[in-house]
């Protein structure tokens, strides 16, 4: 096969029409309705464009080029998903699976044509530098990501820690384009923390990302705080996935029985269904899932899941939509395809893609404006006053300090303060829905 790719055009067609006559017979005997003829003509027409484009081509081109640059073409036409690993990309991706990489700390994929970011890795340089989910990224550095394939993008991103890298941006609301400056480093993913809202009996569970740690530190922080615990926020936004088998580990934590989620594609042998366990099971802790336009594949499944078998209540905005399988197959030890074999499908039969998990309830990002009662504050003017001329016989900066160092103390206690909350009317929502149902069960129990 290898000395193959160096042969001429002419040859190679020879090659491979005498090949597939000489496997004709076992094509006839399989089940399968091949069309032998045709076979045979789509070959030779690939064949004579790949003879034609090594002779006439403005460049050279060899053999392997030309027919590296077929295959990657073939699968970028498939779907977004995809792709043809050579020497250098099979490498990086290697370096990725190992958790460890100079990058941006970003989640990108393709919707509608367009290079877009699923969700930006939360504490990663592209985090701080207000890269957010939804951004159509336009050019990296001096390049266009028009027709760019999602591996060449990725492939951009990356480099060595340190190094800079400009994005330029389409943003909804946006009146024009922004380039956005990232310096590159080391990403390193806390994949799980968890919280107490400020006061209430409420766990709070952030699951940045999928990794192979994850069930097992969601199990950990709930043995932890379950005395103390009456219900739980799953907060699952601008997490773009990662690995199944801790999607269905965590969705069967909370679900002691039926399927979780489904793979099918093409091949039988392919196709999976997961279900849950009763064992272990959180059966009846009140649950609240957070989503957005950043959560995809794992956490879709997830928040899909629970809302299918109706265990949790899902708030926030729709999901990504990236429901596919894909599997490395290589071709040698050096490079390999990706492929998308089979997509998820939910309890109910409904697929997330390219449709996304819709939210029970919906609700969007911002801050709630607190009102204070203007009659109450007029009752209490005097004393108000009294107040404010004492304070100022005080030390003010002293009482400041002792405010900061108070947030401070709470915030390191693992606490979600008053405060915080009123910024993030998401989780605002989240926690006042699950207060609802924690006096619901009550009054059950």
């Amino acid at each position: 096969m290898i000395k193959m790719r160096y042969l001429t055009a002419g040859f190679v067609t020879s090659a491979i029409l005498a090949y597939t006559l000489f496997q004709s017979d076992l094509y006839a005997k399989s089940n399968e309705d091949l069309n032998i003829t045709s076979r045979l003509q789509a070959i030779a027409k690939f064949t004579k464009v790949v003879g034609t484009v090594e002779k006439y081509y403005v460049d050279p081109l060899n053999i392997e080029e030309i027919i590296d640059k077929a295959i990657a073409g073939l699968l970028s036409n498939l779907d977004a998903h995809s792709s043809f690993l050579d020497k250098t990309h099979f490498k990086e991706l290697k370096i990725q699976t190992e958790g460890e990489f100079g990058g941006l700390g970003i989640t990108v994929g393709i919707r509608d044509g367009a290079l877009t970011v699923i969700a930006p890795i939360e504490g990663t340089p592209a985090d701080k530098a207000g890269l957010k989910a939804g951004d159509i990224i336009l050019k990296i550095d001096n390049k266009s990501t028009i027709d760019m394939t999602l591996d060449e993008a990725v492939s951009l991103m990356r480099g060595k820690p340190g190094t800079k890298i400009t994005l330029t941006i389409v943003r909804k609301g946006e009146p024009k384009p922004l380039k956005v400056e990232i310096v590159r480093d080391i990403i390193k993913i806390d994949s799980v923390y968890s919280k107490h809202i400020i006061n209430e009996d409420i766990l709070y569970l952030r699951v940045v990302s999928f990794d192979k740690k994850v069930v097992s530190e969601i199990k950990k922080y709930i043995k932890e705080n379950e005395k103390n615990t009456k219900g739980i926020i799953l907060d699952l936004r601008n997490n773009p996935g990662g690995l199944l088998d801790q999607a269905v580990g965590l969705v069967d934590l909370f679900v002691d029985k039926g399927v979780i989620v489904s793979q099918k594609g093409r091949i039988e042998s392919e196709n999976r269904v997961y279900k849950a366990k009763r064992a272990g099971t959180y059966k009846n802790i009140p649950l609240v899932v957070l989503v957005n336009g950043g959560s995809a594949s794992a956490s879709e499944i997830v928040s899909g899941s629970l809302q299918d078998h109706k265990r949790a209540i899902v708030v926030g905005e729709k999901t990504f939509g990236k429901g596919s399988v894909q599997v490395i197959l290589p071709i040698d030890k050096e490079e390999a395809i990706k492929l998308t074999i089979a997509r998820y499908y939910l309890p109910s039969g409904r697929t997330i893609q390219a449709l996304g998990v819709t939210p029970d309830i919906t609700v969007h990002p911002g801050e709630l404006k607190i009102h204070e009662d203007e009659f109450a504050l007029k009752e209490a003017e005097l004393k108000q006053h009294l107040k404010n001329e004492l304070e100022k016989l005080e030390n003010k900066e002293e009482k400041s300090q002792n405010k900061e160092e108070k947030a401070k103390d709470e915030n390191k206690n693992g606490l979600i303060t008053e405060k915080e909350l009123n910024k993030d009317a998401q989780l605002k929502e989240a926690a006042d829905i699950l207060k609802a149902l924690i006096i619901i069960k009550s009054d059950k129990g």
